[in-house]
């Protein structure tokens, strides 16, 4: 396993996040425990999940089975990079979702009783929230960073200027603010490129792509089709993004061939050497997925393919960062 630090922290992370979404819903409890252990195993050290995850109203399924894992000792908790969110309803009232400073410190709380930790390494939040002022955000984070509660603050579906905005606000307070931003980047979607990951290096914030395989479809789907063994990519916007984008995805698994390599290794590789980036998050939902995404940390694409890897999927504009990216 490579590491590498936090954005401009000094906490070091695994080059792969281990993500949780699956836990509870396709994968159960026993499995999603000897996923955690094998993770730790290679070295994957780096886990991320959220409240909602489970997707069951104010019940946090998923934080609770990291709980459970965890409560068995053995030093679990001590070798691993724990992340969760907050933002999501969890509850059916007014407050019960946001960023207002009750619900920060209150999701805060029921977290940490879910993963009976006493402390979140990472807590992020899990989308911007407009309405509520920054002052009143990093008051609610300065409070639980002084009770040891939380060790860093990332976010998660932020803009770059949703980025500048929170450290202008952090810097006023001399409050570390921002170390991460947990962004959707994969070769089909290349949208951060133009705002989030500069500003994200200007700052400092390390870059954590979430759906790094585009939901199956980079992970070699349609030769998957072609075998019967295609899973989230056969299915609902998977299949109708697939249809809608055949001719590029044929050209990838053509050359993904021609390099020996396995589409998903390809994606997360192509990830891995991109600039900004900390860790992509995998999700598996067996173990056999979680055993191939660490294939990804032996590829390296060569000038050659990744020149055409942009040829087959082009970034925005005129590629780069804006405001090169679309004027002269």
């Amino acid at each position: 396993m490579e590491y590498t630090y936090l954005g401009r922290t000094g906490l070091r992370v695994s080059r792969l996040c281990l993500g949780t979404m699956n836990f509870g819903v396709a994968t159960t409890e026993p499995d999603s425990f000897a996923i955690m252990d094998r993770a730790v195993e290679t070295g994957m050290i780096f886990f991320d999940t959220a409240n909602v995850y489970g997707w069951k109203l104010g019940e946090g399924i998923t934080e609770n089975i990291i709980g459970r894992w965890l409560a068995q000792g053995g030093g679990r908790r001590d070798e691993i990079v724990l992340a969760t969110k907050v933002h999501g309803s969890m509850g059916k009232g007014p407050n019960d979702q946001g960023l207002s400073a009750r619900h920060i410190i209150r999701e805060c709380e029921a977290s940490l009783r879910r993963l009976q930790t006493d402390h979140i390494d990472l807590y992020q939040m899990h989308h911007v929230r407009r309405e509520v002022p920054w002052e009143e955000i990093w008051q609610a984070m300065e409070i639980l960073v002084a009770q040891g509660k939380v060790l860093y603050v990332g976010s998660s579906n932020f803009a770059g200027w949703h980025l500048g905005l929170a450290q202008a606000a952090a810097e006023k307070r001399n409050f570390l603010g921002l170390v991460s931003e947990q962004s959707i980047y994969n070769l089909m979607t290349r949208a951060v490129e133009l705002e989030v990951i500069p500003a994200a290096q200007h700052y400092g914030i390390g870059i954590i792509p979430w759906s790094p395989l585009h939901g199956g479809l980079l992970s070699g789907a349609l030769r998957k089709l072609e075998s019967g063994e295609a899973g989230r990519s056969a299915e609902g916007r998977s299949k109708e993004t697939l249809e809608q984008h055949r001719p590029a995805i044929e050209a990838y698994e053509k050359l993904c061939a021609e390099i020996g390599h396995d589409p998903a290794d390809v994606g997360l590789a192509w990830l891995l050497s991109r600039p900004g980036v900390t860790a992509p998050i995998v999700g598996p939902r067996t173990m056999g997925q979680l055993d191939a995404a660490l294939r990804a940390l032996e590829v390296t694409l060569d000038e050659a393919t990744l020149t055409r890897l942009d040829e087959i999927f082009p970034p925005l504009g005129k590629g780069g960062p804006g405001p090169e990216a679309w004027a002269w």
